[in-house]
């Protein structure tokens, strides 16, 4: 089967971020709406091509591969891992080079979904409409578990981490199917020359630093999270999808949220999330996983423009 052939070309941009170099993913004119799409983990900006090709309307679409992934220069301080904080620094680094002045629509991904929706929080100013493609917060740990998670923190960091490499392309294609096998044969061949790059030794070796597999030595604290989450001003649409691994742990049913149901939600239940937004839907994405952008790019793309177009 032949590669996808996409639709609406990207164009590259190379961008100071902070500490480091960035690479920045553009479709459509720059006279157009901007619209920020930042990726999950373990994945790239160009894995959005999917749902910009299948978007109605014209839309100036701003994409980083964030640090570490894709052509962006992986983090000098990063040997002992990657963090939220850095995360949302970065994105407000990208903001504040594409639009410094007039607040932007955000859609983000899984990682990309929660750091934007934190971002959301903390500058609510600066968010026009805020969209997260199942990305809901992760599992909430305990206090309790504090202590082992530094060990187990400490430890990878004296081992280190890696990452696969690949004898072909099409080994790499094998491999987002495996991920995912709802991706068609010719969108993976796609996303495999995005995903990873044939170095001097001749294998296909993933865009990414192996540093991002390593633990966070810190427990996720749900509590502090939400609290970021009240602040968010801009309205909001989640998406979940109806095969989701986050649909077991988080547990959203495929039944959108009904705004009279806020109150009385045991803490850390998909509802308390859901929640801690002032204007907020949720709606599910039937016959799709976690990629569900590659699943069901067109749905995905329909819900998404409604909900920026107001």
């Amino acid at each position: 089967m032949s590669e996808y052939q996409a639709h609406k070309p990207f164009t590259r941009h190379r961008i100071p971020v902070r500490s480091h170099t960035a690479e920045v993913l553009t479709w459509g004119n720059p006279a157009h709406e901007p619209v920020l799409m930042l990726h999950g983990w373990m994945d790239v900006a160009a894995s959005f091509q999917f749902l910009v090709d299948a978007m109605a309307r014209d839309w100036y679409v701003i994409a980083p591969d964030q640090r570490g992934y894709g052509g962006t220069e992986p983090s000098r301080e990063a040997a002992g891992g990657y963090w939220f904080p850095e995360y949302v620094a970065d994105l407000e680094a990208v903001l504040d080079h594409f639009s410094p002045n007039a607040p932007m629509h955000l859609v983000g991904h899984s990682l990309g979904g929660n750091v934007c929706c934190l971002y959301a929080g903390l500058r609510p100013e600066r968010v026009k409409r805020l969209v997260s493609l199942d990305g809901f917060g992760i599992p909430s740990t305990p206090p309790s578990k504090a202590a082992a998670r530094y060990v187990e923190w400490l430890d990878a960091i004296k081992t280190g981490a890696t990452l696969s490499s690949y004898e072909t392309l099409e080994r790499v294609a094998d491999r987002l199917q495996k991920n995912n096998a709802r991706l068609t044969r010719e969108r993976a061949l796609w996303l495999a020359a995005h995903w990873a790059e044939q170095k001097d030794d001749g294998r296909w070796h993933l865009r990414a630093d192996p540093a991002h597999k390593l633990p966070f030595p810190t427990v996720y604290r749900l509590d502090e999270v939400i609290s970021i989450w009240q602040r968010v001003t801009a309205p909001t649409l989640w998406l979940g999808a109806s095969e989701s691994d986050a649909k077991k742990w988080v547990g959203y049913s495929d039944e959108s949220f009904v705004p009279e149901t806020r109150d009385g939600h045991a803490p850390g239940s998909f509802a308390s999330r859901l929640a801690a937004f002032h204007d907020i839907r949720f709606e599910v994405i039937a016959g799709a996983g976690h990629m569900l952008q590659h699943d069901q790019p067109e749905l995905v793309a329909a819900k998404v423009e409604a909900h920026l177009a107001g």
